[in-house]
């Protein structure tokens, strides 16, 4: 088991190289110039000067020597700066990541109770009222974007009804965490429904699948009752597939949605993703895609290790 965790774990890092390359020879193949955004207008005007700004800034230098000091910086914990306004992309990344990860958390827990509960409730009632209801849920949560939900969340809870707020994270004469608490609930909601529809119709087909294996009806007729059979038997063995489900939404704790951010105008890395392609601020742009796709290897490690403890056979694969 040790070998196999090791072997995983390692294979991230050549994974994350590569997709770092990609990242950056995109930008550089990208009508981005970031000198049109650091150089003032009256050093705009002398073509001198753009040179000489472009060489001290090392952009003249062959593309692998840049990748190599951008990458290496990054190793040595500089993320670079943004070229909007000169701040500091580590600086900005530990701004914005807790607004994230409050909505991104809440989300994930919303939809994990209502998928699973609700998969395996229509599974166990399968073909009745809440088996269909489950359905529509499932068809309605995954036809409809996110934003969508959010605007109908807006109209209901904050203009019609008043009760919660429209948007943003902190507002004047807040104190303490508790007091943004009620800004949290809509995006949290709207990011949670869609989320939902994906796990319910997985965690449903499991426990369908689970159910007509020979020894669910091994238990049946031992005597053992049926919500025994249900939870020790069933929904153990149909957990595999859905925990995959739930490792791969582990990235969103850092991409966080650029939609439902947009709607809520909630400062979190989703925001900074779509300000930073508005601006062409190509390091931001490069960092969070780069950030993305570590929590999206991480993610996939963890499944990995998921399915090796629920299936001991997978840990002696060469």
């Amino acid at each position: 088991m040790l070998y196999y965790f090791i072997r995983k774990l390692l294979a991230i890092v050549p994974m994350l190289i590569i997709i770092s390359i990609i990242v950056f020879v995109g930008i550089q193949f990208s009508p981005i110039d970031p000198i049109s955004y650091l150089a003032s207008p009256d050093m705009a005007a002398n073509a001198a000067n753009l040179e000489a700004l472009r060489e001290h800034l090392g952009l003249n230098d062959p593309i692998y020597v840049q990748y190599c000091r951008w990458f290496g910086n990054i190793l040595k914990g500089d993320f670079g700066y943004s070229i909007v306004d000169g701040t500091s992309i580590s600086k900005i990344i530990a701004m914005k990541l807790p607004a994230t990860f409050e909505i991104s958390l809440v989300a994930l827990i919303i939809s994990t109770i209502l998928g699973i509960g609700i998969g395996i409730l229509s599974a166990i009632k399968q073909n009745t009222i809440i088996d269909y209801l489950g359905r529509i849920i499932g068809i309605v949560g995954i036809s409809i974007p996110q934003f969508f939900f959010g605007i109908i969340l807006i109209q209901f809870f904050s203009i019609k009804l008043g009760w919660l707020p429209i948007g943003g994270r902190i507002e004047f004469g807040y104190k303490t965490w508790w007091d943004h608490v009620p800004n949290i609930i809509l995006p949290s909601l709207a990011l949670g429904i869609s989320m939902t529809a994906a796990l319910l119709r997985y965690a449903r087909n499991s426990m369908l699948d689970v159910m007509n294996k020979d020894y669910i009806k091994t238990a049946r007729s031992k005597g053992i009752p049926e919500w025994k059979v249900y939870i020790k038997h069933a929904f153990r063995n149909a957990l595999g597939p859905t925990l995959v489900i739930l490792a791969f939404r582990l990235p969103i704790l850092v991409g966080g949605s650029v939609m439902i951010e947009a709607v809520f105008s909630w400062p979190g890395i989703g925001a900074i993703i779509l300000q930073g392609v508005s601006a062409s601020d190509y390091p931001v742009i490069m960092m969070t895609t780069l950030m993305i796709a570590a929590a999206m290897l991480l993610a996939s490690f963890l499944v990995d290790l998921l399915m090796a403890l629920l299936d001991p056979r997978i840990r002696f694969e060469r």
